[in-house]
C-alpha cells in the first residue's frame, strides 16, 4: 500500500494539523530572527533552516564573534554557541539625542530697543552691546538676555518674577549711556565697511584716531590681548561725511604716484648700470692696448 497518496496523507494531516502549524510558525520565526541578527538564511553559510528544535548552527565567524561576546560578559568561553529560533543577540546601539521641545509655559518678556545713535546701523555693534551687558550680569541669568532685530530681549519663566525684576532693572541701568560705549575693531570695520588692513593703515598714519586701548582675556585663552578702541562720535562723523571714500581715493593716487616713482628709479638705476659697464669696457680696452697719452691725443681732436 502506498502511504504517499493524497488519500493516505489526509488522516495524518487531520491528526497532526496543529503540530504542522506550530512547526511552520517556529521555522519562520527562527529564520526571521537570524535574518535580523545579520546571518545568512539557508543551508549554505553554516546556518540551517531546520525546525524549532534549537539545532540550527552558526558559521565559524559567527561562533567566534559570539564566544568573544560571551567572554566579555564573564561566561565560559568553552561552551559552544548555537542559535535556536528563540535565541537573540544583543547589539550595542548608539544613543541618539532627542531634540527637546520648546516649552509652552508662560514666560516673562521685556524688550529694549536700541537707538541708531548707539548701534550706528551695525548688527555687529548690537552683538557687542549684548556681550558687554551680559558680562556685567550674574552668570545664571546671562543666557536669558538675547538680541533681536534692533534691540535686546529678556525672557524668563513666570515663576522667576523676583529674578526677572532684578535683572530687568540691572539691564535698564546698564543701557543708560550705552551710546558712548567705545567701539572695538570688528565693530568699526562693519560700521565703515572697511577691511582690517585699511583700519591698521589709517590707524598708523593718524587718519583714524584712537580713543585708547583695551586689554581683555578671551574665553579659553590664557594670554591677554590688547587692541585699540574708537570714539563713537568720531566714527559717526567719519560715516556722515564719507571720509572712507576720500581716504581710498587718496590711497589710490598715492599708490599710482609710488608706482611712477619706482618705475623712474628703476630706469635711472638701469642707465647708471649701463654707463658704469661702458666705462669698465673702455678701461679694459686701454689696458689691452697699453698706449700712454691716448686720452690727451683724442681730446686734441686730431682724429676727427
Amino acid at each position: 500500500m502506498n502511504n504517499n497518496t493524497p488519500e493516505a496523507k489526509a488522516p495524518r494531516r487531520a491528526m497532526y494539523g496543529s503540530t504542522y502549524a506550530w512547526s511552520s510558525a517556529l521555522v519562520g520565526f527562527g529564520i526571521w530572527k537570524r535574518f535580523l541578527a545579520g546571518y545568512p538564511v539557508g543551508s549554505r553559510g553554516g546556518v540551517s533552516t531546520g525546525g524549532g528544535d534549537g539545532s540550527g548552527t552558526m558559521p565559524r565567524s559567527a561562533r567566534t564573534w559570539g564566544s568573544s561576546t560571551l567572554r566579555k560578559r564573564g561566561k565560559s568561553p568553552g561552551v559552544p554557541l548555537t542559535l535556536g529560533p528563540f535565541d537573540t543577540i544583543c547589539c550595542d546601539m548608539s544613543k541618539t539625542k532627542t531634540k527637546s521641545k520648546e516649552s509652552d509655559d508662560p514666560e516673562l518678556i521685556r524688550e529694549w530697543p536700541l537707538p541708531v545713535v548707539a548701534t550706528l546701523g551695525s548688527g555687529v555693534r548690537v552683538k557687542g552691546i549684548l556681550q558687554e551687558i551680559r558680562s556685567r550680569l550674574p552668570s545664571p541669568v546671562r543666557k536669558s538676555l538675547d538680541m533681536q532685530a534692533a534691540g535686546l530681549i529678556l525672557v524668563m519663566p513666570e515663576t522667576s518674577k523676583t529674578v526677572f525684576r532684578a535683572t530687568a532693572s540691572a539691564v535698564s541701568s546698564l543701557l543708560d549711556g550705552i551710546a558712548d560705549l567705545p567701539i572695538i575693531p570688528r565693530e568699526i570695520e562693519d560700521i565703515l565697511t572697511i577691511t582690517a588692513s585699511e583700519r591698521k593703515r589709517w590707524l598708523e598714519d593718524g587718519r583714524l584716531p584712537s580713543a585708547g586701548t583695551r586689554t581683555v582675556r578671551l574665553q579659553g585663552r590664557a594670554r591677554k590681548i590688547t587692541f585699540h578702541v574708537f570714539d563713537p562720535r568720531v566714527v559717526e562723523d567719519l560715516l556722515d561725511r564719507g571720509a572712507v571714500d576720500e581716504w581710498r581715493e587718496d590711497d589710490a593716487a598715492a599708490k599710482a604716484e609710488n608706482r611712477k616713482r619706482a618705475a623712474y628709479q628703476a630706469k635711472l638705476t638701469r642707465s647708471l648700470k649701463k654707463s658704469e659697464k661702458a666705462k669698465q669696457t673702455e678701461r679694459a680696452d686701454e689696458a689691452a692696448t697699453g698706449l700712454s697719452g691716448w686720452d690727451e691725443f683724442g681730446s686734441d681732436g686730431l682724429l676727427r
